[in-house]
């Protein structure tokens, strides 16, 4: 949870595929200006491939990519934006957002923090580290992610939740090469991008069951906005 928050419950995540769709829809048309071939963008090819692994339809995927390339005749601009604050019980939140109306997104995660507490540029960051993120998955049992992390020229790397799966942790600049170094390595890539992790994450023991649901509850409607692309959470575990 220090890297990415996930929604756990099938309950809060019940629109999960068409939110995934959408947010995949935003990075390749973003990742599409510098061109519509895959094989030439590293981004494009990145974010292409994590989209057929979550098995977007292929006419979105492409309607995507030309709108994104200009192809289609149609204007695409969209701001990166970082908001930074607090969730309930001091848990340090940085929210990603791609939003094509800055005046109609800023003021939504005004409302969607008030019940935490929304701060200034830098009020949090400094407590992350930017890194490339790899989620990978070992392509036969025994698959040695320590090892895979070292060869592929990986900073460091996570275990996963289920057995063979790890997040290995990269330089910035790194996040194409090891990805695709990790592949003769025994791992097969399931996403790779930028994103944060938190330097002193909270133990989530350290809360009780009640002040983790309210937590929990502030995250998912955060992530549940459309604008918002990834959510990086100061909770361990």
């Amino acid at each position: 949870m220090g890297a990415q928050w996930k929604a756990k419950h099938k309950d809060l995540a019940a629109n999960a595929k068409g939110r995934l769709f959408g947010k995949l829809a935003k990075e390749i048309m973003i990742a599409a200006r510098s061109g519509a071939d895959p094989a030439s963008n590293a981004r494009l090819r990145l974010v292409v491939e994590q989209a057929r692994k979550v098995s977007m339809p292929k006419d979105t995927l492409e309607r995507a990519i030309k709108k994104g390339a200009g192809l289609t005749g149609e204007s695409v601009h969209f701001d990166h934006v970082i908001y930074e604050g607090f969730a309930p019980h001091r848990v340090p939140v940085m929210v990603e957002c791609l939003t094509d109306n800055v005046n109609r997104t800023a003021p939504e995660m005004r409302v969607l923090f008030r019940k935490g507490q929304l701060g200034a540029s830098g009020s949090v960051a400094w407590d992350f580290d930017h890194l490339g993120m790899i989620e990978a998955e070992a392509q036969q049992p025994g698959a040695d992610p320590e090892l895979a992390a070292i060869e592929a020229g990986a900073q460091d790397f996570e275990r996963g939740e289920e057995e063979g799966s790890a997040t290995f942790l990269t330089d910035p600049v790194d996040l194409d090469v090891v990805s695709r170094a990790l592949p003769a390595q025994g791992f097969t890539v399931l996403s790779a991008k930028l994103g944060y992790k938190a330097k002193n994450p909270i133990d989530p023991a350290s809360l009780s069951a009640e002040a983790l649901e309210e937590v929990e509850t502030f995250l998912a409607a955060i992530d549940a906005n459309d604008d918002v692309q990834n959510v990086f959470v100061g909770l361990a575990g």
